[in-house]
């Protein structure tokens, strides 16, 4: 069976005990983070461009902002841990309708670095990642223990380089700290929290959250998210909504568009983003000696011509066998009628030996 591969586009839960994946896990195109890390040894690039239009019906002003924003992520040492950068540079324009009088402001609005680990992986577990054998509807079902997330802390800090006009007052280095969680709700729809707590010890601290749905769908180099994102704080406080979709180019190459606006007209906001992800995999499998693996493991044993019969399906199917077309959600019924046929004859093949006083071992 092959894996449920549903990071595809929006950091979607791992298979296995490893965060590493064969495709990319890109955050993009949302601002939400997923609890888990690109993998050791992987260096990934998140970029894009933004506009928006931002007025305030109090303050009689009107700004066009234009900007570019990346996210630079690298894992370290292990599978859990990953170190990150994270900054925008905008120029906004703004126009003070009753005055007739305009200025610009330009420097970051975000700039940050900081490590994020994962303390629980839901998932690690490859028990909770088998097929029920006997129920199409179990596999793709919703069922309350998918609730339970995977989770990742995050510890960084914020920095403010000379006389941020959209920071005055903040000190150079402020902290700040997330928590991070992930839920797959079904094989197809994920779920993605953030809290976190920014620009600590400066005067304006800033509380906000973050909560995303993905949906993956039936080709799976296509995918959607729709996003919710609270901020509160002295300075600046809104809720915000966006949604977006994302497009797998190759294994290590996704792009995205997104858009979203505020719920407020103090100010009030409509934005659009274009980008994209792509990751320079370094990552190699740490290597575990034959004493170390538990008993078949590693799939039991390979049966004669097993990768041609498997190119052949793949060639019937059209497939190429790279990029997202390998990807599998999961098994279909007439796959799980097979596996359930499979398991019957080694059932029967294990009480024949035992009753012809064959010893396994």
């Amino acid at each position: 069976m092959k894996k449920y591969l549903l990071t595809l586009f929006f950091a979607l839960p791992f298979i296995g005990a490893s965060q590493y994946t064969d495709v990319i896990n890109s955050n993009r195109p949302g601002l939400s983070v997923s609890a888990y890390a690109v993998g050791r040894n992987v260096l990934q690039v998140e970029a894009g461009v933004l506009f928006e239009q931002r007025d305030h019906s109090l303050l009689n002003t009107e700004s066009n902002i234009w900007g570019s924003d990346i996210s630079l992520r690298y894992g370290l040492l292990f599978e859990q841990l990953e170190i990150n950068y994270e900054g925008t540079y905008v120029n906004q324009n703004i126009t003070y309708t009753d005055f007739g009088t305009s200025e610009s402001l330009t420097d970051f609005s975000r700039n940050r670095v900081g490590l994020k680990y994962m303390i629980y992986d839901h998932y690690k577990n490859p028990e909770r990642n088998k097929p029920n054998l006997y129920s199409w509807k179990a596999n793709y079902g919703f069922k309350f223990k998918n609730l339970i997330p995977s989770i990742s802390l995050y510890g960084g800090a914020t920095f403010n380089l000379g006389d941020n006009p959209f920071y005055v007052g903040d000190p150079t280095v402020s902290y700040r700290g997330m928590i991070a969680t992930q839920s797959r709700l079904t094989p197809r729809f994920v779920l993605i929290t953030n809290i976190a707590y920014d620009r600590i010890t400066t005067d304006y601290p800033e509380l906000s959250y973050l909560i995303s749905l993905s949906h993956a769908f039936r080709n799976p180099k296509w995918s959607a998210f729709v996003e919710n994102q609270g901020i509160q704080s002295d300075r600046y406080s809104d809720a915000l909504i966006r949604g977006g979709i994302a497009h797998l180019l190759t294994d290590d190459l996704q792009v995205d568009f997104n858009l979203g606006a505020s719920f407020k007209n103090t100010p009030s906001r409509i934005f659009i983003t274009v980008g994209g992800s792509y990751r320079f995999d370094m990552h190699k499998d740490k290597l575990k000696s034959i004493d170390e693996q538990s008993a078949g493991e590693n799939g039991g044993p390979i049966k004669k011509n097993a990768m041609k019969k498997k190119k052949k399906e793949a060639r019937k199917k059209g497939e190429s066998g790279s990029g997202a077309e390998d990807i599998d959600l999961g098994p279909s019924k007439k796959e799980l009628r097979k596996m359930r046929k499979q398991e019957k004859k080694q059932r029967k093949n294990k009480s024949k030996d035992r009753d012809n006083g064959a010893i396994d071992f």
